[in-house]
């Protein structure tokens, strides 16, 4: 007997009208399958448990699991009309049924995806200390929304942040479409890194990517750093537009907490050699020789001659730039002798996404300087890290003080550090505040 399986003998030995009972009940078969698995997803608790959701702000957790729910009832909804088309479909109907079967699948896939993600953000919230540490988060996050989006009427969407392995944050932008390929993001996801958990200045780097997105900052500022980087058409001009997106959120950080961002900033990207020479093309981040430098220009802009100049020194002289790549160089050549115009375009050119003002006069980056970093410490005292007003009127204030502290001094680092985790904590242990206008 032959070992080769007889496909056509398979077929031969039903009848047509077999034929279309087996595919009818194959169909059947695999959309209950389905179907059970959507109605399975519609259990949030298997996502992330009770004690992590209770561990989200009540009108984050209720606007989540209201959208959540409803991608499900729409996936549910899906595969009911399946169903019926199975019971009560010809021949024809059935192949039509097939497709759309697979169709469905994919879909379940992708709304699984959606699920899996929130689900796994909520999840660091089950544990009592990290949950009030990523609320205390939120609400950093929430606030850094506001002055720029608060004057132009734009209404700042729910955060949800939370933390992950690896070097750089990251954001899911509120608005944005999800995998299932229909639903809008109910909120901005920022992941924080483990590393960064008590130096968050990244967050505010990620909101500014949600800025951006709102206020159509982005495709403005491609323009302006096009026509500033250097001669139109050239390298340097087309670089730094592609990079606007990057750009602009490492303003919207500078000008909210100001040095100690550019530290943490230097941090993340002073790796290896050749990441920090690179420039690959698509890549939105600039080249981080150039990136660095162009965050220490900020700073010489709005703070005038400090430390930011040692940190810019070092880091050219780790890295000359006879070292970089033939791309770099050619960047370079028409950048450098700009940074000081990129800088002042960034933040006091008045852009039409602003209502026709500069953003400093949104976020006024000379209200974290080190000076009136050093004022604001030293007229509150001990009061900065209890007292409930300063908490909400000057949340991105404290951080900045605490991340220019980080920068600044070694020897008081840990104190102020284990300060602003307490300070953190309490935050997140008080009532929920709405991120509204």
């Amino acid at each position: 007997m032959s070992d080769v399986l007889n496909v056509d003998g398979l077929s031969s030995r039903l009848a047509p009208l077999e034929a279309q009972a087996a595919l009818r009940h194959q169909l059947a078969r695999q959309v209950a399958h389905w179907r059970a698995a959507t109605v399975a997803l519609g259990d949030l608790e298997a996502f992330a448990a009770p004690a992590a959701w209770a561990g989200v702000e009540h009108y984050l957790s209720r606007e989540l699991r209201r959208h959540l729910t409803g991608v499900v009832a729409a996936l549910r909804a899906r595969g009911d009309h399946l169903a019926a088309q199975v019971a009560s479909g010809s021949g024809e109907d059935l192949a039509t049924v097939q497709r759309e079967l697979v169709a469905y699948r994919r879909r379940y896939l992708q709304v699984e995806t959606v699920l899996e993600f929130f689900g796994d953000a909520v999840n660091h919230r089950a544990t009592p200390r990290l949950g009030a540490l990523l609320r205390g988060l939120d609400m950093l996050a929430a606030d850094s929304l506001l002055p720029v989006l608060g004057p132009l009427g734009h209404a700042a969407p729910p955060v949800l942040t939370y933390v992950d392995k690896g070097l750089g944050a990251s954001i899911l932008r509120a608005r944005v479409r999800l995998w299932d390929g229909g639903s809008l993001s109910p909120a901005a996801a920022i992941k924080v890194t483990r590393h960064n958990l008590l130096r968050p200045t990244a967050l505010i780097h990620e909101t500014g990517h949600q800025v951006a997105h709102l206020t159509g900052w982005n495709a403005e500022l491609a323009g302006v750093l096009r026509a500033v980087a250097g001669p139109a058409g050239s390298p340097a001009s087309l670089a730094w537009s592609s990079w606007a997106s990057e750009v602009a959120a490492d303003v919207h950080a500078f000008a909210l907490v100001g040095y100690g961002a550019v530290a943490a900033l230097h941090d993340v990207v002073a790796g290896e050699r050749e990441s920090v020479y690179r420039i690959l093309p698509g890549d939105p981040h600039p080249a981080a020789w150039l990136r660095v430098l162009f965050n220490v220009e900020l700073c010489r802009l709005w703070f005038g001659a400090g430390p930011w100049d040692e940190l810019g020194a070092a880091w050219v002289a780790t890295h000359p730039l006879e070292r970089g790549t033939p791309e770099l160089r050619v960047v370079a050549r028409d950048t450098l002798p700009r940074l000081s115009a990129l800088a002042a375009a960034c933040t006091r050119r008045p852009m039409r996404s602003f209502d026709g003002r500069a953003l400093a006069a949104l976020a006024d980056p000379t209200r974290v300087s080190p000076t009136e970093l050093e004022r604001l410490a030293a007229r509150a005292g001990d009061s900065l890290w209890t007292s409930t007003h300063l908490q909400r009127h000057e949340s991105l204030r404290i951080l900045a003080w605490t991340s220019l502290r980080a920068a600044l001094d070694l020897a008081d680092a840990p104190r102020v550090a284990a300060r602003f985790e307490d300070w953190l904590l309490r935050a997140g242990d008080g009532p929920a505040t709405l991120p509204s206008i």
